[in-house]
């Protein structure tokens, strides 16, 4: 009778969690696609991303892999299509349809991952410990290593709406101090797995459950900022041209110069360290241009300070997206060119097989020529008596860009000069790219600039906090005294090594779990 009786109970127990019917689980992907966005810029409700992850997981509990592809590919196409929906202003759909079928491919590869891990993972894990704890952990770092993969693989990925970009207006933007971008990417899935958990076993006490949810909520909010210690200040004018400075837009040769010199008169009477200036504000090959130099050294004269600036160089047949410092009275003394170009954009990666293609379809004109790389290029400048990391634009969503200016050149400030011009007035590029900006000051512990032709601009301190914000669309300037810092935090020393652990973690649990199942599926049963 024993027996009998715990048989039974398993049985309800197991019908009570119960994979969803296929068409609720279709109706979750959709809703977890659908709500996701709205946990983003422009509209920044981050607590929607916990929900909607956790739709996204429950989904695929009890899925076979071809309808975990479907599902996963699901959410990932309708999130993409709604976040990045300024790919389209000058391109058309032919682009946002492009991108968003390849990262919802990736978010189909996930599903399938995050299908096994419940296949394999929950029939292990069902006392307390497993359901609450280990299974939550399994299922995080599975979506945690999809992320990471899908933002750097290939040719660096598209690192565009990580899970860690949603949070950095909330009390959990400081984690990235500690843990980094992945990091925060698998506290917030991995909630987010708990949740359904929490869900699915409600035969278990509910105030047990609250107090299990409310106790991980906690012990998230409650994380400190990783302690930096400021070592010094340094003053800093940044300028806005209102600049039509995108690809496609009519423009008379030495006009966005122009307008930057004559935005810069807004700083006049200021007393400044460093002047920084958006990417592309210098137009074409200033460095060889003596008209642009001789602008360019007197505006470092007017002020008595280093101008950073953005431009086009060359060096033999190779063309490159750069920053370059100039001093008063002796022009470019360095150069930083851009390490990251972004595919299909900047340069063409395997132009012999995709040229054909983008011909065909009316779009190889927007990208006439390759910006090379150059790898030796250092992404920092001893500037005004300190050292400034660089990022050019994207630049500044590359986990290893980052963690290289603060270790490897002990960069103690960011200047983060952009050109977002490509994307329309009201874009909602524009300030998904200066949230990825603020979680990135955050991480590093240092103050950031982020200077762009046509907004949103905005200096950001070492906490992630806006210090002063310009709008889109208006020429305008920025003065701040910004704090120095020597100080590495976690986040950026150990970011590398809690992502690569995150992938391994994740393929090694899937891979045992898969081998303890195989092995258990092919005892004989008495």
């Amino acid at each position: 009778m024993t027996a009998t009786r715990a048989a039974t109970a398993a049985a309800r127990r197991s019908r009570s969690r119960a994979p969803l019917p296929l068409a609720y689980a279709l109706a979750a992907a959709i809703a977890a696609g659908a709500i996701m966005p709205f946990a983003f810029q422009p509209f920044g409700w981050w607590p929607l991303i916990v929900p909607a992850v956790g739709l996204a997981i429950v989904s695929l509990r009890g899925r076979s892999l071809g309808a975990a592809f479907g599902l996963g590919f699901t959410t990932g196409a309708i999130f993409f299509l709604l976040h990045i929906q300024w790919i389209t202003v000058y391109l058309g759909l032919v682009p946002l349809v492009a991108l968003t079928a390849w990262m919802a491919a990736w978010w189909g590869l996930g599903g399938m991952a995050l299908a096994l891990a419940w296949r394999w993972g929950d029939p292990r894990m069902q006392g307390p410990l497993g359901a609450f704890a280990g299974m939550p952990l399994l299922l995080g770092a599975v979506w945690t290593a999809r992320e990471s993969l899908s933002s750097s693989v290939p040719w660096g990925g598209f690192a565009w709406g990580r899970l860690a970009h949603s949070q950095a207006a909330s009390p959990l933007a400081d984690t990235t101090s500690w843990v980094g971008f992945s990091g925060l990417t698998f506290l917030l899935a991995a909630v987010s797995a708990l949740l359904v958990q929490l869900v699915l076993h409600h035969r278990t006490i509910l105030r047990r459950r609250l107090t299990i949810g409310a106790a991980a909520l906690i012990l998230l909010v409650a994380i400190p900022g990783f302690p930096v210690e400021a070592t010094g200040s340094i003053r800093v004018g940044a300028v806005q041209g209102d600049s039509e400075a995108g690809l496609l837009a009519p423009r008379v040769p030495g006009q966005i110069l122009e307008q930057h010199l004559e935005a810069t008169r807004g700083l006049e009477g200021e007393e400044l360290d460093l002047l920084v200036w958006p990417e592309n504000a210098a137009e074409w090959y200033a460095d060889e241009t003596p008209a642009t130099m001789a602008a360019l050294d007197r505006v470092a004269e007017r002020f008595d300070a280093p101008l950073v600036t953005g431009t086009i160089t060359r060096d033999g047949d190779d063309t490159y997206n750069a920053l370059i410092q100039v001093e008063p009275g002796r022009g470019a003394v360095a150069e930083y060119r851009k390490r990251h170009p972004v595919p299909f954009a900047e340069y063409l990666p395997a132009r012999g097989f995709f040229e054909p293609i983008l011909e065909a379809l009316g779009f190889l004109q927007y990208i006439p020529r390759d910006y090379s790389i150059d790898p030796s290029s250092a992404n920092a400048f001893e500037v005004a008596g300190t050292t400034a990391g660089l990022a050019i634009c994207f630049d500044i969503i590359d986990d290893h860009l980052a963690r290289e200016m603060v270790l490897e050149h002990g960069a103690e400030i960011i200047l983060a000069p952009t050109n977002n011009a490509d994307f329309g007035e009201g874009s909602a590029e524009n300030v998904q790219q200066l949230a990825i900006a603020q979680l990135r000051a955050a991480e590093a512990g240092r103050a950031l600039v982020n200077i762009s032709t046509v907004g949103t601009s905005a200096i950001i301190g070492p906490d992630g906090a806006e210090i002063d914000r310009l709008p889109q669309y208006e020429p305008g300037t920025m003065a701040e005294e910004l704090p120095l810092s020597t100080t590495v935090t976690p986040g950026i020393r150990l970011g590398a090594w809690i992502d690569l652990a995150l992938i391994i973690g994740a393929a090694l649990a899937l891979a045992g779990l898969g081998v303890v199942n195989r092995t258990a599926a092919r005892r004989p049963h008495a």
